[in-house]
């Protein structure tokens, strides 16, 4: 009975997957990309698979039972990370003995030290899964990309590029075509970007190879493998869909964060510090709070292994 509900509902074993022929391809016959897509998974939260828990935890308050720390306790539910399942293939992350022991003082500091939070460039591959959508422009010869988040861009080049001259948060993409899979080389990038809200990180000798392959036409199969020498003993690979935005007005929106995050990053800096106390039932929150400057905690920590210094 089951058998004979679905294929009457799907028609195929297909599941409704668009065949290779029928999507929407540019005049020299590759896959056309071009419109807004956006992930649906939890993966800017945390790679890997992980049960609900606070953005930032008070430690020793109960054994078993996670507390949200000061800074965040007035979120209240908004102050947890939701569960997900992870995109990491085997669930594993192979960090270097060092870089693990980083990675868990990242988590432990997220409010200080995510980019994200102080309106940096999300980088490879974290751009791809952001909440937010991102629009893509494909030509013959460069596939343009652009995201709501910070108004960040990407150049995907099909051509002969000279080497890019200097490093980048987004750093530099050459592309080519495996049949109908878009295959890109990501390089040339600063150590200043994570992969998560949860520490998860890299070095300037990050290296990312990227594949998108189209699984029906409003779906792409988005594949990264990610090797960095300093931080990991492997390369290891990530995975998750993009979804096409079907709604007819569907468009980016302006999210210039830049002047969201002044007060933030700068606010230590005024004569009269904007500092409000709740009192009562509520925790007492400082609204102000003093944020050192990314690059000065970045060019602290930067990204490699304090043992090579």
């Amino acid at each position: 009975m089951f058998l004979t509900v679905a294929l009457a509902l799907f028609g195929s074993a297909s599941f409704g997957l668009t065949p290779a022929a029928a999507q929407a391809r540019t005049p020299d016959g590759k896959p056309d990309f071009s419109g807004i897509w956006q992930a649906n998974t939890t993966a800017n939260w945390d790679l890997q698979t992980h049960a609900a828990r606070p953005m930032v935890a008070q430690p020793g308050v109960y054994p078993d039972v996670p507390v949200l720390a000061a800074p965040v306790v007035a979120l209240g539910t908004v102050g947890w990370v939701p569960p997900g399942m992870g995109v990491v293939e085997g669930d594993e992350i192979p960090y270097q003995p060092w870089a693990a022991q980083r990675k868990r003082e990242n988590a432990q500091n997220w409010l200080d030290r995510d980019p994200e939070l102080k309106c940096y460039m999300p980088g490879v591959p974290r751009a791809m899964y952001l909440p937010y959508p991102f629009q893509v422009v494909q030509g013959t010869n460069k596939i343009m990309m652009v995201f709501e988040f910070a108004n960040a861009q990407r150049t995907i080049h099909l051509d002969d590029v000279a080497p890019y001259p200097a490093d980048a948060y987004m750093g530099h993409s050459v592309g080519h075509w495996d049949g109908d899979t878009l295959v890109v080389d990501a390089s040339s990038f600063t150590p200043y970007t994570w992969f998560d809200r949860s520490g998860n990180f890299h070095s300037d000798a990050l290296h990312v190879v990227e594949r998108y392959t189209p699984i029906s036409r409003d779906a792409i199969q988005y594949e990264a493998t990610i090797e960095d020498s300093k931080v990991f003993t492997r390369p290891w690979k990530i995975s998750f869909p993009l979804y096409r935005r079907l709604e007819p007005n569907a468009q980016l929106m302006d999210f210039r964060c830049v002047e969201m995050v002044e007060e933030t990053i700068y606010g230590h800096l005024r004569k009269q510090q904007l500092v409000k106390h709740w009192e009562g039932r509520t925790v007492a929150v400082d609204v102000t709070r003093k944020v050192p400057p990314g690059e000065e905690v970045y060019e602290r920590l930067w990204s490699g292994n304090p043992e090579e210094k």
